[in-house]
C-alpha cells in the first residue's frame, strides 16, 4: 500500500497493460478447472450425505461459490464469457452432483456400490430419477447457485488494472486515420 505523503507517483498504466490483461484470459483453463471442481465436489457431497444419512440441497449453493471462484482463479476472465461459462457449468454440475448423490443413496439401500448403480443406469431409469430424486427445490437451488457462480467468476481488477483495460478499450475504439491513397 502506497503511503499518502511520499513524493513518488504511482506507476501509470497504459494500453499495453490492458492488452496483457486481455491476453491472460483462458477459457480452456476455466472450463477444465471448473469441471474438475464439480467432479470432486459431487464425490465429496455424496460421501458426506451417505455418511450423515441426509441430503443437503443447499450444498448446491456452495457448488456455485466454488465454481465461480475456480473460474475466477483459473480463467482470469474479464469479459462476458466467464459468467456465462460459470452459469452453464454450475447448472450441469448441480444436475451431475444430484445424480451422484441419488446413486450413492440408492447404492446404500441396495447394499452395492455407487459405481455399480451408475453403470446400471439406462434410458428407462432417467424418468424415475427426474420424478423421484430431483425436486423443484433442487432446481431453485441450482438457479441461485448459477447466479452466485456468475457473480464470483469475473476477475476483480484493482484501480491500475481497470484504468489499463479502459485505455486499451479506448485505443481499440479509435478509428484509423484517413489515408491519402499512397502507401
Amino acid at each position: 500500500m502506497r503511503k499518502r505523503h511520499t513524493p513518488e507517483t504511482p506507476a501509470q498504466a497504459g494500453p499495453a497493460d490492458g492488452l496483457r490483461l486481455v491476453n491472460e484470459q483462458s477459457v480452456r483453463d476455466a472450463i477444465l478447472a471448473a469441471s474438475v471442481a464439480v467432479i470432486l465436489f459431487a464425490v465429496l457431497w455424496a460421501m458426506g450425505s451417505t455418511l450423515l444419512g441426509r441430503i443437503f440441497p443447499w450444498m448446491t449453493l456452495l457448488l456455485g461459490v466454488l465454481v465461480g471462484l475456480v473460474i475466477r482463479r483459473a480463467g482470469r476472465g474479464i469479459d462476458w464469457r466467464f459468467p456465462l461459462i460459470a452459469v452453464a457449468i454450475t447448472l450441469a454440475g448441480s444436475l451431475f452432483a444430484n445424480v451422484i448423490v441419488a446413486a450413492a443413496f440408492t447404492a446404500e439401500a441396495l447394499g452395492t456400490s455407487t459405481v455399480a448403480i451408475l453403470r446400471a443406469v439406462t434410458t428407462m431409469t432417467w424418468p424415475v430419477f427426474f420424478d423421484e430424486a430431483l425436486s423443484p427445490v433442487d432446481v431453485i437451488y441450482a438457479l441461485f447457485a448459477a447466479g452466485i457462480a456468475a457473480f464470483y467468476s469475473q476477475r476483480r481488477l484493482n484501480r491500475t488494472e481497470f484504468m489499463a483495460l479502459r485505455k486499451w478499450e479506448e485505443a481499440q475504439d479509435k478509428p484509423e486515420p484517413p489515408s491519402d491513397g499512397h502507401q
